[in-house]
């Protein structure tokens, strides 16, 4: 193990996005707090944080956001009622959505100046040590948890860690790209990454997917890098300044990625994740089927 790694135990959640795409749903309610079956994205990902060893969750918010901070609060009137009620699992679920042990910290981010802005926002409270940065819309469903995956590379090769997969040439323009080395069975060692790039220019088809585990030299870049694609001071710059400084990996994880941004996607993981719920998964297969058997009677 490198002697300059250190435990990852602060995870970043860039949660002040206005959810354009899932309007008017969004209107009111982040795009974070959609659920999934009957949990909301956010608590997805604060579970596969917490999962990896984080125990300070730090959430960078906006205007519009205040339904996060209640959802992590305590609800002493709904617990009593709870408990009165003799609803002991519901109780359990309920107290159990953030440990004892963890720390919730909001930041509010001022402008909505992009995803590197956003993650700069918590430098005050990160400081320089390594850090977790997780997009709630992208849910990855794994075995083991994916940022438990990538701080187990993290444990063994030091830098920065990105979260990557293989996506189709026509959808570089969705993603930042990376081109890289292969160094182990599923982690490569990058030497280049580009924010957007068009399809016929782009170096690979590696994609970062929402899940990042980052040194805290990225701070100084993200300071200095000012505006890229869109206008928007964007997380891949930073990274790609830490290139000729410190090693970036680039981990294929294992796991069925989401995206939970789009509405097929969001649409998608329902359905999965409703099959297989341990109450209601052969219930809802038996809807599915009769459902899908009457539109096919249609067709």
């Amino acid at each position: 193990m490198p002697p300059t790694v250190q435990p990852v135990r602060t995870c970043v959640f860039p949660v002040a996005g206005r959810g354009t795409r899932f309007l008017p749903a969004t209107k009111a309610s982040p795009k974070e707090m959609l659920s999934i079956v009957d949990k909301p994205l956010i608590q997805y990902a604060v579970e596969e944080a917490l999962a990896a060893g984080a125990t300070r969750l730090v959430f960078v918010t906006g205007s519009s956001k205040r339904a996060i901070e209640d959802h992590f609060d305590s609800a002493p009137e709904l617990e009593a009622a709870l408990e009165a009620q003799g609803k002991t699992q519901l109780l359990r679920e309920l107290r159990a959505i953030v440990p004892a042990s963890a720390t919730c910290i909001y930041i509010r981010q001022p402008a909505p100046l992009g995803l590197g802005h956003a993650v700069l926002c918590a430098r005050p409270v990160v400081g320089n040590a390594p850090f977790f940065v997780h997009l709630a819309d992208d849910l990855i469903d794994a075995p083991v948890p994916c940022l438990k995956q990538m701080a187990m590379a993290h444990a063994e090769v030091g830098g920065s860690v990105l979260g990557v997969q293989t996506v189709e040439r026509k959808d570089t323009d969705k993603y930042g790209i990376v081109a890289a080395e292969a160094v182990g069975e599923r982690l490569s060692r990058v030497s280049k990454m580009v924010e957007k790039p068009k399809p016929d220019v782009a170096p690979s088809t590696l994609a970062v997917v929402g899940r990042y585990l980052l040194s805290g030299t990225v701070f100084d870049k993200l300071e200095r890098v000012g505006r890229g694609a869109g206008g928007e001071i964007q997380l891949t710059d930073g990274i790609a300044a830490l290139l000729g400084e410190e090693p970036v990996y680039a981990y294929a994880f294992e796991g069925q990625r989401y995206d939970c941004g789009s509405k097929l996607g969001y649409l998608e993981a329902t359905v999965e994740y409703g099959l297989k719920h341990p109450e209601l998964g052969d219930a809802f297969a038996n809807i599915l089927a009769r459902l899908l058997a009457a539109r096919l009677r249609r067709n």
